[in-house]
């Protein structure tokens, strides 16, 4: 399975799930949980605008979100919140595509 990051893509999963951008509670609910939000805008801020991101596997996915992560804790002095299990398999159900 391939997952896709970009934009249009998290987008599209807000549209398909009938979810405003604002709607932080039901973004939280789709992403996983409690911090569901936290990591769709990491998502975000991670794949800069009008550009994809591809991995073809989950644990390259997941490294690569927990990587982003973890340097931009370190630019801003904090300590990095790990992608818990449950945030990790809500992504992967929702940027999956066969492939």
């Amino acid at each position: 399975m391939n997952f896709i990051l970009s934009h249009q893509a998290l987008d599209d999963v807000l549209r398909k799930n009938g979810l405003k951008p604002n709607d932080l509670a039901g973004i939280d609910r789709l992403f996983g949980g409690a911090d569901g939000y936290y990591w769709y805008h990491t998502m975000r801020h991670l794949c800069p605008r009008g550009e994809t991101m591809v991995w073809h596997d989950e644990e390259a996915m997941r490294a690569a979100l927990q990587d982003h992560e973890n340097e931009t804790a370190a630019e801003d002095e904090v300590k990095p919140q790990p992608l818990k299990p449950e945030h990790l398999a809500a992504i992967a159900r929702l940027l999956g595509v066969p492939g």
